[in-house]
This record gives C-alpha cells, sequence and structure tokens, in this order.
C-alpha cells in the first residue's frame, strides 16, 4: 500500500469520515491498518462533538487515541465550521478539547481522498484501459457523486500538495448528437449547464429524462439514480443501460478534460459514489474510448493511466497521511511543528511563551492577526515576529504559509483588509500576507506562452517605447532601464500628451508595450491602437479582458483587484514589475552568444553600461 513505516505508533490514532448521512470511524495503531471500525447514522446525534464521542465511548478500555484526523463533506476555512448538509455547527479547537485530543486536524473530504491516492496500491484501485502512470506525475482526481468533485495532486520533493479546485463547474460540452440532445433537453430549464449538471447522480437523472423524452410508452419517467444505475446492472430497462453508458462516455470526456488541463501523467482516478459500484459494466463501457478521442493528442492521452478507486474507505488512507505528516511516528509534529519543538529551549523566554502558544493552538496561529496572538501569549508584537526570525522566517507571514500547507496539505491562499487603526507590525504583517498570496495566485494563472512570445518580439526590436500613467509609470521607467542596460534602444512615455504623438511615430520594426492595471484609460487605449496602424508590435501588461487587452499582438494578463480608492495600488505594481523581469530575463539569456549580457549574465551589467550606446533614445519623463 506504499506505507513508509510498520512500526506501530506510540498510542491508536482516531481517523474519521464524516458526510451528510453516515460517519465512518476507525483506530490506526499500525500504519496503514483500520481497527474497530465503526460506521453511525449522523441523524441520530445533535453535533460533531457528540458523534465523535459517541464513537471513543464505544471503544474497549485503555484504547483512547491522543492524535485524531477527521474527513468532512464540508469546506473547511477556519476554525468555525457551519456544515450544509447538516445543521451541525462546531468549533474544532473547541471540539479538539473536549475530545481530549492533543491534534484534531478537520480537512476536506476530497482532500482526503486526494491524499489517500499515493498510498492506494494496485489492490485498492482497478485500471481501465492502457497506459502506465510516470514516477512523480501530477495525478487527477474526479468524483462523481451527489456533485462532481475534481482535484489534483502535485508532487513536490518528498510530499504531495492537494489542489482545491471547483472544476466540476466547468460548461459542459457535448461530443456526439446524443448528448447534444440531452443538453438541449436540459437547457429548456438552466441556462448554464456545467459539468456537474450531467456527470454527477442528479445528472444520471436528467440524462434519463432527456433520452424518453418524446417516448411515450415509458412507464417510469421519474427515477432516482439508484434505480437507474440498478437497472442497468441488472439489464432491465434499454433507457437506463443507453443512461448510464452515456454517463461513462460523458466522465471520459471530463476526464481527459482535466488530464490535458494538469498535464497527468500519473494518471487519473475516479472515485465518488457512482463509479466504484458500476463494477464491470464500467470496463466495457465507452469511457476509455471516449478518454482517448482527443485528436492530435489522442497518443498523449493513451500513455496516461485511469484508475477506479476499489479501496475501502479511501477517505481514511488520506487524514491518515495528513496526519502522518502532522505528527509522525516519533514524537514531534509536521516539519514546522517540529523545529518549533527542536528550537524552544534556545529561545528567549518571551519566545518561548510564543512557541508554546503555536504548539497548543497551530490552527488558531493561522488565521489570527498577529495583535491577537501576542495578546494570547502575552508577549508583545514585535517577539512574535523575532519568533518567526528565530526559527529562518522571514515575518509572521512567511511561517503562516508554511504551517497552513503542513496543516491542510494544500497551498493557502489568504487576503487580509488592511485597516487605519492597526499597529505598525500588525500593518506589515498584513501587507506582506497580501503579496505573498498575490505573488502564489499570480504564479498558478501566469500565461507562460504569452511571455514566451513577448520575449521573441523584443528580441528582434529595433526600438522599444513603454507606456503608462499614474502608479503604473513607475514600471514603466524601471522596464526603460533594464532593456537600455542591454543596449536596446528604448524609452518611457508618461505623459499623457505625448503617447499619441509618440504612437504615430512608430513603424514596422518597433515594439510599444503598454502597462495598466485596469486597461481602461482612453489615452492609452488610443495610442495602442495608433501604434498598431504604424504596423509596430503591442505587448500589453494589463487585466486581460480589458480594452487595453484587446488592442495587444500580446497580452501578459495581469489580473489582481484591490481598494484603489483608499491606497495607492501596490500589489499590482508588484505583479508587473515581476512580469518585465521575466520578460527582461528571457531577453538576456536568449541573446547572442556574442551579445555582453549573455557572456556576464542576466543579473550582471557589462562595464560601462551607464554609457548610453549610439541611437539609444533618452527623454526627459515628468
Amino acid at each position: 500500500m506504499g506505507w513508509p513505516s510498520q512500526v506501530p505508533y506510540p498510542e491508536p490514532r482516531l481517523l474519521a469520515d464524516i458526510g451528510a448521512t453516515y460517519a465512518r470511524f476507525c483506530l490506526e495503531q499500525l500504519p496503514g491498518r483500520f481497527d474497530y471500525v465503526t460506521v453511525l447514522p449522523c441523524a441520530d446525534y445533535s453535533g460533531f462533538a457528540e458523534v465523535m464521542k459517541a464513537y471513543l465511548d464505544g471503544l474497549p478500555e485503555g484504547l483512547h487515541p491522543k492524535h485524531g484526523a477527521v474527513a468532512l463533506a464540508n469546506p473547511i476555512e477556519g476554525d468555525r465550521v457551519r456544515m450544509t448538509n447538516r445543521d451541525w455547527e462546531f468549533s474544532i479547537q473547541e471540539a479538539q478539547r473536549a475530545l481530549g485530543l492533543a491534534t484534531l486536524l478537520v480537512v476536506n473530504n476530497f482532500t482526503a481522498l486526494a491524499m489517500s491516492l499515493p498510498r492506494v496500491g494496485a489492490e485498492g484501485r482497478m485500471q481501465v484501459g492502457g497506459g502506465e502512470p510516470q514516477t512523480n506525475g501530477v495525478i487527477g482526481l474526479l468524483g462523481p457523486g451527489t456533485g462532481l468533485g475534481v482535484s489534483g495532486l502535485i508532487p513536490t520533493g518528498d510530499r504531495w500538495f492537494t489542489l482545491a479546485t471547483e472544476g466540476g463547474h466547468v460548461s459542459f460540452s457535448p461530443t456526439d448528437e446524443r448528448e447534444l440532445r440531452v443538453l438541449a433537453h436540459v437547457w429548456k430549464s438552466m441556462p448554464h449547464v456545467s459539468a456537474e449538471r450531467l456527470v454527477s447522480g442528479p445528472g444520471l437523472e436528467l440524462i434519463y429524462q432527456a433520452l424518453i423524452d418524446g417516448h411515450g410508452d415509458v412507464r417510469d419517467r421519474q427515477l432516482k439514480a439508484a434505480d437507474v444505475v440498478q437497472r442497468a446492472l441488472q439489464n432491465l430497462c434499454p433507457y437506463c443501460v443507453e443512461t448510464v453508458e452515456c454517463f461513462c462516455a460523458m466522465l471520459g470526456t471530463v476526464a481527459s478534460n482535466l488530464a490535458l488541463t494538469l498535464g497527468a501523467t500519473g494518471g487519473i482516478y475516479v472515485g465518488g459514489g457512482i463509479v466504484p459500484r458500476l463494477g464491470e459494466f464500467f470496463l466495457r463501457s465507452p469511457f476509455r474510448e471516449r478518454f482517448e478521442a482527443k485528436g492530435r493528442f489522442s497518443g498523449y492521452v493513451a500513455r496516461i493511466p485511469t484508475y477506479v478507486l476499489t479501496a475501502e474507505n479511501p477517505a481514511f488512507h488520506g487524514v491518515s497521511s495528513l496526519l502522518a505528516e502532522h505528527v509522525p511516528a516519533q514524537e514531534g509534529g509536521n516539519p514546522l511543528m517540529e523545529r518549533v519543538r527542536a528550537a524552544r529551549t534556545s529561545l528567549s523566554p518571551a519566545e518561548r511563551r510564543v512557541a508554546d502558544f503555536v504548539l497548543d493552538n497551530p490552527r488558531t496561529v493561522l488565521n489570527d492577526a498577529i495583535a491577537v496572538i501576542a495578546q494570547m501569549a502575552e508577549v508583545s508584537q514585535p517577539t512574535v515576529i523575532r519568533f518567526c526570525r528565530s526559527l529562518g522566517f522571514q515575518g509572521l507571514a512567511d511561517f503562516k504559509l508554511k504551517l497552513a500547507s503542513g496543516l491542510t496539505g494544500t497551498i493557502p491562499v489568504q487576503r487580509t483588509q488592511v485597516r487605519r487603526q492597526d499597529a505598525t507590525p500588525d500593518l506589515c504583517a498584513k501587507v506582506l500576507d497580501n503579496t505573498i498570496s498575490a505573488i502564489v495566485q499570480f504564479r498558478e494563472s501566469l500565461n507562460v506562452d504569452a511571455v514566451d512570445r513577448a520575449i521573441d518580439i523584443l528580441r528582434e526590436a529595433k526600438r522599444v517605447e513603454f507606456y503608462a500613467i499614474g502608479n503604473s509609470s513607475v514600471v514603466a521607467l524601471d522596464a526603460q532601464h533594464k532593456l537600455f542596460r542591454f543596449r536596446i534602444p528604448s524609452v518611457a512615455h508618461t505623459d499623457v500628451s505625448m503617447q499619441s504623438m509618440a504612437a504615430e511615430l512608430l513603424g514596422p520594426k518597433d515594439v510599444a508595450v503598454f502597462i495598466s492595471s485596469s486597461g481602461q484609460p482612453n489615452d492609452l487605449v488610443r495610442a495602442a491602437t495608433l501604434a498598431m496602424e504604424r504596423g509596430a508590435s503591442v505587448i500589453a501588461i494589463t487585466a486581460s479582458k480589458s480594452p487595453l487587452a484587446k488592442k495587444a499582438t500580446v497580452c501578459i494578463p495581469v489580473d489582481h483587484t484591490e481598494d484603489s480608492s483608499t491606497f495607492i495600488a501596490m500589489i499590482s505594481r508588484i505583479l508587473h514589475l515581476l512580469v518585465i523581469d521575466m520578460v527582461s530575463v528571457g531577453v538576456a539569456v536568449r541573446r547572442s552568444p556574442t551579445s555582453p549580457m549573455s557572456q556576464l549574465g542576466a543579473g550582471l551589467e557589462p562595464e560601462g553600461a551607464a554609457t548610453p550606446a549610439p541611437g539609444v533614445l533618452i527623454s526627459h519623463v515628468a
């Protein structure tokens, strides 16, 4: 099963998978072995802590776990959890104390399912079709059930990170006439049809109703999904058989789309409550044929294996994996928590109080502001910063990013509003938090192809001009200076009255780079239009759907919004500067081998760089 150790844990561990209807529990005393498996109906209990306590009270005497991990069919966005499918609301920290647990991890159930995949061996899955997984390849996961869960598993060194996505809500795309007929039927009641609308339990019912539409001989016109599946498996109804076959084909299309989107060379897994019950029917279905029907990329997806998860209680494997990272078999916690424990004796008495608070309340630290952490630890706010730096972090924001990845297995992205009453340490932490989060998000959404095209255009440029106004002007100046050092004739235009006149003087060998957070200013759009009319190439670093983006030869989209009515748009400026750095480094490393820049490297200036080369234009910027 891929378990790293068969050494018994010092004490049993509580694992749980709690859905809307049932709560499943077990104890893990040996890694990968689940004992005392119990299923309790959620309707019999008034809350989360009550159903957890009922299981613990039913264990043999002397078997009280110290650490626990729970997969919950609900988004987890902090300490307070309000379930959407049950009237349960609880605090994770309060539940942990009430149950007498030193550790209580609560994660989304689909995150747990994704984390189970590296530990589910051949005996816990059924391969459908051919293909071989690449070692350390990205893994994709689909879970048709009440909805359609979609996730990915990304290898990073010696661990995995899950992607929290809403991929089930992508627009449904029909592939044949039958699916087009189904889509037309559903359009009568839904203006937008997502993949989840059809590739799910409720979707089976919609497909069935669409296929029997116009057939007056059908007696049962409102079958539930379970009945459709049962009749199909027993071959009792040709419409039910066709419904499940259509469902499997649609799932094959969604699965191959996910494989291409993620580059999931590690395989695509299908879990959830429907497909594992289909057994041999699914093997004979059009799923794999549709998965490989990708035109020019059919060969690519044919090499990717597809599996059905057949392991019993797979969520147990996932929460066990997360808990093992957070609390290894030896005394300690996740790598960060272990560092805190190891460093504790070398800290000052005040920093030690911060360490103790972190060890006792990791999830509180993750979500609270620096002022709250300082108050709870009974120290000053600078002490919290010193504690983080003693552990090798730049500050609280950097520390929280590492802490969050250990608690949830996902890459955290958060944004905090800066308020006028914030103290200086709190203000600094929020600014750093917001900037780091924005950069992480931008990294994930960056259009690398657009950057690559921009680099190629700039390499061939006879002359480059940068156009910007207001807060973006400093980015244009920075860009001008970078290209100037590469001996590329460049100038920055930040005066609105000059921009249109300058654009009219451009020619086919010239490049105009427009930088704007919104992409809305009419003067910039007018100048970009003139530049295009004169045959120049236009590169826009701006919002993807803006008027300026539509005028560009190449747009490098930077979609970030912030409150510019109260504060200067600083994060957008940082992201724009990062784009300029990417493009500048790309131009530097791809220059001719005889170029001074290629010999010295992108980060160094050739001797005498301050002296303009002949033909370089230098303008006074107001």
